[in-house]
């Protein structure tokens, strides 16, 4: 196996200009999800993506097949496979804050900079290279496999939905499109939206308007509210008191004056990091003590959602497990206009509860607060055995190329394989980096690039031959 090895590493970095090349022409597609198109049901960029992607498979030798511009699959073998690589070429949307074009693929300092060069492009381009390499040396393997190349991941994954009425799951899968070493289990996941409609305030002294946040799976970085028959020293004065890590910021319009929060934004899945702009918010609007019906349920809105809790105590949802750790629970959108508030949340809940298990807590709690739950619904925990021999596998090539121990680990986010039985992911970050994903300035490490490519041929030669 040492000899193959060698010789997969050495043909991997002999392609490494042509890895590099294939990245930044993939990169070029703005592969946002956009207005759909009779073959391209995500938009136009992510179809022809897709279909450039499928060019340059078939050009390594490799069956391709395009289901409606859903998905496409690369196939080192005819026949059922027995493993999946599922990979995705959809990005988010680029968002302000570049030092280059998001779409013209950058290289300094030994990084490719561009938008999907770490999520999701640079790994697919990684797999292509390893497959490559295990069919130009002929390494011997006796079962199938495929690259399934996915493009709407980033939006709820409705192509793999699709893909899956067309032909069957592999019996294994995995996708680089997570973290090393292997992550098995992914949090479930619940979203809701509950809200209320508020009397006319009776006095001046009255919240006018209230928003803030703009997704729903990121703890909200901005909020503001308008408030009326407020002084500004009032105001100044509660901040002084409340002392919370958040920047408020006033603007006295004559008769109302308008409160601006400044947090920090996080992921869902990762809470504590961030400063929540709207529990702060809210919590001020509590702290000046207003008597109209609006700001009464925003105070009881601040009790069940206290600034700095994530952990769901107050909605009597707070629950954990040694595997998986702590759910977690966001207040991250909300709205109030013209007598409607409207808010909605993002819960993570452990591998060991159900969707069931919180929603029927929850629902009550906020329902006995006087809320009304319009929606509520979510997907179940993902867990797959750390002592499976796919996942074993995994762990030992990870353990030959590091030298580090492999182990499995948990996350609160979800991967492309969250609702497929039996799929990890794999890669392709390292625990601890920071390649911007989703941020201004996304990359890749060149040398990185490269790693992934031998990891991923590593991991189809052991898991196929």
């Amino acid at each position: 196996m040492e000899s193959i090895k060698q010789k997969i590493f050495d043909y991997i970095d002999s392609q490494k200009d042509e890895m590099i090349s294939t990245l930044s022409e993939l990169i070029s597609y703005p592969s946002v999800k956009g207005e759909p198109a009779p073959g391209a049901p995500f938009g136009i960029p992510a179809a022809k993506c897709l279909e450039r992607a499928l060019q340059i498979c078939e050009g390594f030798g490799f069956t391709t097949r395009n289901f409606d511009g859903y998905v496409g699959t690369a196939s080192y073998t005819d026949g059922e496979p027995e493993l999946g690589i599922l990979a995705h070429l959809d990005v988010v949307p680029e968002g302000t804050g570049w030092t280059g074009e998001p779409y013209k693929a950058r290289i300094a300092d030994g990084k490719l900079y561009g938008r999907g060069a770490i999520d999701d492009k640079g790994p697919a381009v990684a797999v292509m290279y390893a497959m490559k390499a295990l069919k130009e040396l002929n390494i011997p393997l006796k079962k199938g496999f495929k690259l399934i190349l996915g493009t709407d991941e980033e939006n709820g994954s409705a192509d793999l939905e699709y893909y899956f009425t067309k032909e069957n799951p592999p019996k294994y899968s995995f996708t680089p499109d997570g973290n090393y070493p292997v992550i098995n289990i992914e949090k479930g996941m619940i979203r809701a939206n509950f809200g209320a409609k508020a009397a006319q305030p009776f006095s001046a002294r009255a919240l006018m308007e209230l928003s803030g946040g703009t997704v729903v799976n990121a703890v909200p970085q901005s909020a503001y509210a308008v408030l009326g028959g407020v002084t500004v020293s009032e105001i100044e004065n509660a901040v002084e008191r409340l002392n919370l890590p958040v920047k408020f910021s006033t603007k006295d319009f004559g008769g109302c004056v308008r409160i601006d929060a400044e947090g920090k934004s996080a992921h869902a899945s990762t809470p504590e990091i961030g400063a929540n702009a709207i529990t702060a918010l809210i919590r001020l609007i509590k702290e000046l003590n207003l008597q109209d019906d609006a700001s009464r349920r925003i105070s009881k809105l601040s009790e069940l959602f206290p600034y700095g809790e994530t952990n769901g105590e107050s909605l009597n949802i707070k629950m954990s497990d040694e595997e998986s750790g702590a759910l977690t629970c966001v207040l991250s959108i909300i709205n109030f206009e013209a007598g409607e508030l409207s808010c909605d949340i993002d819960i993570r809940l452990p591998a060991s509860c159900t969707v069931a298990d919180v929603t029927s807590k929850l629902i009550p709690t906020l329902e006995g607060a006087d809320f009304k739950v319009e929606k509520c619904g979510g997907a179940e925990p993902h867990k797959v055995s750390a002592d499976s021999p796919f996942v074993q596998k995994l762990l030992e090539v990870y353990e030959d190329l590091t030298g580090e121990k492999g182990e499995c680990i948990a996350i609160g986010g979800g991967t492309y394989v969250h609702e497929i039985e039996g799929g990890v992911a794999f890669g392709a970050e390292f625990l601890g980096e920071d390649n911007h994903m989703h941020s201004p300035d996304e990359f890749i490490k060149l040398d990185q690039l490269t790693l992934n490519a031998k990891m991923f041929a590593l991991a189809i030669a052991n898991i196929c031959r």
